[in-house]
């Protein structure tokens, strides 16, 4: 009978669908791949939802403790991406109705803009336009606002988005269509 000598697969090379099995069973090392692959997205879109960099570090603590404690119910129904939206958008959410607005950091949509080598009068005209930009989003409500972001920001289908925010997809379609015309009503004058 042969030797198997394959050596096992290394949580960083695992799919999510594996790690999230391991995860279940209590497997720390496969968690921490699942928050080191995922959790930097899940705070980006914290962050641009929730206009403040620490409210964002806690909605996603938050929603990763929420993850470890809710992995024996994850059924797979949804990708684990997905859930992890789901879970990130459920927290700042809450966060949102306990607190009062803030307004948009420019530092959060300077991502939006490409990086190139431009004149002052370019870079200041950028500064404007992510002013505009940021206050704009500011004005949204808030679910046009998360939809947009997952949409436009992380890529997200309207399935996945749906799901995230436990929405019909036509929801997602309707919010995000009344998003996009409020923001290009609001800039503009940039075009």
């Amino acid at each position: 009978m042969p030797h198997d000598t394959s050596a096992p697969e290394r949580p960083d090379a695992m799919p999510d669908v594996e790690l999230a099995r391991a995860a279940r069973l209590g497997d720390e090392v496969a968690f921490e791949q699942i928050v080191d692959r995922h959790g930097p997205a899940m705070y980006r879109f914290a962050r641009r939802l929730l206009l403040h960099d620490a409210n964002a570090q806690d909605v996603v603590q938050d929603a990763f403790v929420s993850a470890w404690k809710d992995l024996p119910s994850y059924a797979g129904r949804s990708s684990l991406r997905t859930w992890l939206f789901s879970l990130t958008a459920r927290r700042a959410a809450d966060l949102q109705r306990r607190r009062t607005p803030v307004p948009v950091d420019d530092e959060v949509l300077t991502t939006l803009l490409p990086a190139t080598t431009r004149s002052p009068q370019q870079d200041a005209l950028d500064r404007e336009l992510v002013t505009a930009l940021r206050q704009a989003l500011a004005e949204l409500p808030w679910r046009q606002r998360a939809i947009w972001l997952l949409r436009e920001i992380d890529g997200l289908s309207y399935r996945e988005i749906a799901d995230a925010l436990a929405i019909p997809e036509d929801s997602v379609r309707g919010q995000l269509y009344r998003g996009r015309r409020a923001l290009a009503e609001r800039m503009n004058s940039w075009r």
